[in-house]
């Protein structure tokens, strides 16, 4: 201790000086530095009971939320509307109007559910908002892509999603095969970097025969911007009873088959890439 026993013995005299500083609007810190009084637990027995001065308080973001919880509680509404009504979670609310009056339960079973589904829609919209926002920062975070990277993507992409030649069948040819759009653009954006003309692209779809085959094939045709003539026809899947479908609906267009004519010299490249990009990430292995 900075001081020794005999600085608190009068302390009652201490306490009065403290409860004097106290309103007069001095913080703990000020009262401790005014009276040499380096205890804590001492300190805060002088001021037991004086509420500290507004100018300490930190500022609360909910306080303005906080305040109408307690307002509606007042006026009888449950945890139930009060969070639908403020978007807060239930432990908020219980928190904030815990200590005030229960209120009598009035409402009907119906309209507690629709209390319960109003605050589950609000939750969700939150969370879809929270979503939408990650997703809009990652997306401008990108920026344009340089030659080099966008040949990287390129590879990595047909990699994952394109034919492979293997030791025992021998297939060193170029065949990409993708349901995704935005796949579709990055890869037909790769080969125009590589230099492979659209000429020497041949398409396919391949969809269930149960979807709306003919309205995929327009699809398709224009959103890579080819006539029929680059098209083969087209393979349907056959539909399995027993399965439940779940690919259904507007959006359902297939995949896309995109083959580049003598495409050999083209995938040995790939396939060396693809090897130089492995060792690039880890030059021990």
């Amino acid at each position: 201790m900075a001081h020794s026993h005999s600085k608190y013995a009068d302390f009652e005299r201490l306490r009065d000086q403290a409860v004097a500083l106290r309103r007069e609007g001095y913080s703990l810190r000020q009262i401790r530095d005014e009276l040499k009084v380096f205890n804590n637990d001492i300190l805060n027995q002088l001021v037991k009971g004086e509420p500290p001065p507004a100018w300490t308080k930190r500022p609360n973001a909910k306080d303005d939320l906080r305040a109408r919880a307690r307002e509606l509680r007042l006026q009888g509404w449950t945890y139930d509307r009060i969070e639908a009504e403020l978007g807060c979670s239930r432990s908020s609310a219980s928190l904030w109007v815990r200590d005030l009056p229960k209120p009598e339960r009035r409402r009907s079973p119906a309209e507690a559910a629709a209390i319960a589904r109003k605050g589950w829609e609000e939750k969700l919209r939150i969370r879809d908002e929270e979503r939408q926002r990650t997703k809009a920062m990652a997306k401008r975070a990108i920026g344009s892509l340089s030659p080099r990277e966008l040949f990287l993507v390129g590879v990595s992409l047909y990699w994952a999603e394109g034919s492979k030649d293997k030791p025992y069948e021998r297939r060193e040819s170029v065949t990409f095969v993708n349901s995704d759009p935005g796949v579709i653009k990055v890869f037909l954006a790769w080969l125009d970097l590589v230099g492979i003309e659209r000429e020497r692209l041949r398409f396919t779809v391949m969809i269930h025969e149960s979807a709306d085959v003919a309205g995929a094939e327009r699809y398709w045709a224009e959103f890579v911007g080819a006539d029929s003539s680059a098209f083969n026809k087209t393979t349907l899947k056959k539909h399995n009873p027993k399965t439940v479908r779940k690919n259904i609906g507007d959006a359902y267009r297939g995949c896309l088959v995109i083959k580049v004519l003598k495409g050999a010299d083209l995938y040995r490249r790939i396939e060396g890439s693809w090897c130089g990009i492995v060792w690039g990430a880890d030059p021990t292995a």
